[in-house]
């Protein structure tokens, strides 16, 4: 497990912009199964996170739709809450970072890590931008 001091500015990039951080089971199913969109990024430590999806997931929420619940967990330290995010996220395999959006309960849109890693902030903008369009 990551310690706190390491975590807790990245966890702040996106509670500042209006997330709220899911700490356990309970909370992220609450959220999940809650009516209407529901994007749930798994934080991460990772470079991909910090220079590709947090960048990128700020950004594409500046466009005229978003969804209408922003949460987070953190990979290697909310553990039990990242392990319940996962059970959503079927058939997808595990990975952080990682962004799923849900609409009334039901996955509708995920990017892999192996979808960050390697682009750009703006192009993971453009991509979640467009799920916004569809779905929220």
């Amino acid at each position: 497990m990551y310690p706190e001091a390491i975590v807790k500015p990245m966890k702040q990039e996106l509670l500042t912009v209006g997330f709220e951080d899911l700490t356990t089971p309970d909370k992220v199913t609450a959220a999940i199964n809650s009516a209407g969109t529901v994007l749930v990024v798994v934080n991460s430590v990772c470079g991909c996170a910090a220079g590709a999806a947090r960048p990128g997931i700020k950004l594409a929420l500046s466009g005229n739709k978003k969804p209408a619940k922003l949460t987070t967990v953190f990979a290697g330290f909310d553990t039990e809450a990242v392990v319940e995010a996962r059970k959503h996220f079927v058939p997808y395999p595990p990975s952080s970072p990682a962004i799923g959006l849900f609409k009334d309960g039901k996955l509708v849109h995920f990017i892999e890590r192996h979808h960050i890693e390697g682009r750009s902030a703006e192009m993971i903008a453009e991509n979640l931008k467009m799920a916004f369009e569809q779905f929220c």
